[in-house]
């Protein structure tokens, strides 16, 4: 039998040991919580988001089964991780990780929570305990763990793949351990989940940008709970998943480096998880927005006047959200730098109505941006890989015909990042309350707050009792 991959053994290791987490991690892991589900229940107002939604055949359910957010769907785990990993995922508006490999942690959670409700189910049925809220956060420390170390010097983006890959790969490591599987069980979930290879970037990338960027996550994570289902019971793995020469990812698909982690595995990723606080914006642009919403008051009256406006950027958002030319639809226009950012000076706010075609038909926009010159700013960059400032900086100025400008505002953490985590927090708290009260009753969202502000209640509700609050009210 040849030697395992170490880095499975490693993966595998971590997600059986017992969580070392500090205060702040647990913290942090709340409030992703509360932002995820929030995120999910405002995508249900999208019609081209719940379109997708429900069971793969239509009218089928599995009474018993993992209850969605929002909807009435009782699907098998499998179905209901798609479902709820789509639903965060699909308005671009939770966490983030930036590093080599960028990606969205909270991803994971539609296959952490959705296996949670159902498995709980089955138990609560056999006369067992169902796993609590804190089974769920401590599921997702391991999984944006796992998910973002893996990011920090692999970058997938540069060899075409998308990073929903590292979101089946850590899914599937932690699902498999709430399955009861055993370390074993863990390592041939994951080689599996390694020789599923990646999805492409196409989908991401213009000429083809499309909604499939919207619910690859949902993919990746419903792909797990199989992979996870699978282990569980008895299928076979492979112990050079990565490592094979000629046949193993690592030489067919990552250029034959080496993939491996550059720091032990703990909880450092959801301790520096970037929120979206403000913007339904994908996150390189974050600040380019703040600060264009600063600029607002001073282009108000002055449209026409408009010369040139400069945008100072890191070079990963050069290479992601750097458009020109038409933009296709909703899924072009929240993943380029240049429209967000006019939206911003033109209305003082960005929101998810903002990429609809309605929004978009403002001659204003296309204007702004044929005058935008989106440049690198090599301290940005530099600073963006920085293990100690992560920052994901942009500065915008406007200039206009008479020789005027205005001031250049440069923003170097966004409002989402740990630097301004207590100014963030009350914020987070108004954006669940916002995204959720067009789905749930007022009442419900009151008692939903008074949970998140209530740590050791939240950690020991049984995770059905969970799923009960934000699931719409019967009639």
């Amino acid at each position: 039998m040849p030697k395992t991959d170490e880095l499975l053994l490693n993966m595998a290791h971590y997600a059986v040991t017992p969580l070392a987490a500090d205060d702040e991690a647990w913290a942090t892991a709340r409030l992703c919580l509360m932002d995820s589900v929030g995120c999910a229940l405002l995508a249900l107002s999208f019609p081209e988001c719940t379109r997708m939604l429900g069971p793969a055949v239509p009218g089928a359910s599995l009474p018993g089964g993992a209850r969605v957010p929002g909807t009435r769907f009782e699907l098998d785990p499998v179905q209901a991780a798609f479902n709820l990993g789509t639903m965060i995922r699909w308005l671009d508006y939770n966490d983030t990780w930036l590093a080599a490999e960028w990606g969205h942690p909270s991803d994971n959670l539609g296959s952490i929570l959705m296996v949670a409700d159902w498995l709980s189910r089955q138990r609560e049925r056999d006369g067992h305990a169902a796993l609590t809220v804190r089974d769920v956060l401590t599921a997702m420390v391991q999984a944006y763990e796992m998910q973002g170390v893996l990011a920090l010097d692999h970058a997938f983006n540069r060899v075409g793949l998308d990073h929903v890959l590292l979101v089946r790969i850590a899914s599937t490591a932690v699902v498999t351990r709430l399955l009861g599987g055993t370390k074993t069980q863990i390592v041939n979930a994951l080689s599996n989940a390694w020789l599923d290879g990646g999805a492409l970037r196409t989908y991401r990338h213009a000429p083809n940008t499309g909604s499939r960027k919207s619910w690859a996550a949902g993919d990746a994570t419903s792909r797990a709970v199989r992979l996870a289902l699978w282990a569980v019971a008895g299928e076979m793995g492979y112990a050079t998943a990565l490592t094979t020469p000629t046949w193993g990812f690592q030489d067919v698909l990552f250029n034959g480096n080496p993939i491996q982690l550059s720091r032990p595995l703990g909880c450092y990723v959801m301790t520096n998880v970037l929120f979206k606080v403000s913007f339904p914006a994908e996150f390189h642009g974050q600040t380019a927005v703040e600060a264009a919403v600063r600029l607002h008051p001073q282009m108000r009256g002055r449209w026409d006047q408009i010369q040139r406006i400069r945008i100072e950027t890191q070079e990963s958002a050069m290479r992601i959200i750097d458009k020109s030319g038409p933009l296709a639809n909703p899924a072009d226009r929240d993943h380029c730098l240049q429209y967000m950012t006019a939206i911003g000076l033109i209305h003082g706010e960005l929101t998810a109505d903002h990429y609809e075609a309605d929004a978009a038909a403002n001659p204003l926009i296309d204007r702004f941006r044929e005058r935008m010159d989106v440049v690198e700013h090599p301290g940005y960059s530099r600073d963006y890989l920085d293990a100690d400032k992560r920052s994901i900086a942009n500065a915008v100025q406007v200039f206009f015909n008479d020789g005027t400008a205005t001031e250049r505002v440069a923003i170097e953490y966004p409002l989402g990042h740990r630097r301004r985590r207590d100014e963030a927090r009350p914020e987070l708290i108004r954006k669940f309350q916002h995204n959720a009260k067009g789905r749930l009753a007022a009442a419900a969202v009151d008692r939903l707050i008074e949970l998140f502000s209530n740590p050791a209640r939240l950690d020991a509700m049984p995770v059905p009792e969970f799923i009960e609050l934000i699931l719409p009210t019967k009639t």
